[in-house]
């Protein structure tokens, strides 16, 4: 009777832990999280790109836009959508032709935060101190796993 009981709790064990992990790292295929973030009118465009998947199981399309706009430099996302993943960061990459997560581990790049959603309209602020003519193409990146999800170089 013991043993049964002692199996009984780490299955339990086993089946939280697993069960757990499973959503963590599967619920993004199925939930997205959609953003409609504005920006006032005016200011300069800089620099635009096209987004493009990394990969057939890593899709992303959309616009970016690199904007200077009251003494901030802003990098807008419109009409984007990219595959759901678990801790996906914004990543500007200082190499073009970024193809691969290898490209990408290979290059210099700077964080400007969490991609606040999978689909829709959103900006991020440049940091001070960043100066981004040095860059070449804008990421989403999987921190945890590293790996490319999306690129969009700047023209």
């Amino acid at each position: 009777m013991r043993a049964l009981v002692i199996t009984a709790i780490v299955a339990g064990v086993i089946g939280f832990v697993a069960g757990n992990a499973f959503w963590y790292l599967a619920s993004p295929l199925w939930i997205d999280r959609v953003v409609s973030e504005t920006i006032s009118e005016g200011g300069t465009v800089l620099a635009t790109g096209h987004f493009q998947g990394a990969d057939s199981a890593h899709q992303g399309k959309g616009q970016v836009e690199v904007i200077a706009q009251g003494g901030q430099t802003i990098i807008r996302f419109t009409q984007f959508e990219v595959t759901n993943g678990p801790d996906l960061y914004v990543w500007l990459v200082k190499d073009g032709g970024i193809e691969s997560s290898g490209d990408v581990k290979a290059s210099q790049w700077v964080e400007l935060g969490v991609l606040k959603g999978n689909i829709g309209d959103q900006n991020y602020t440049l940091p001070d101190g960043v100066d981004i003519s040095e860059y070449k193409t804008v990421t989403v990146w999987c921190r945890q796993f590293g790996v490319l999800f999306a690129g969009a170089e700047l023209g």
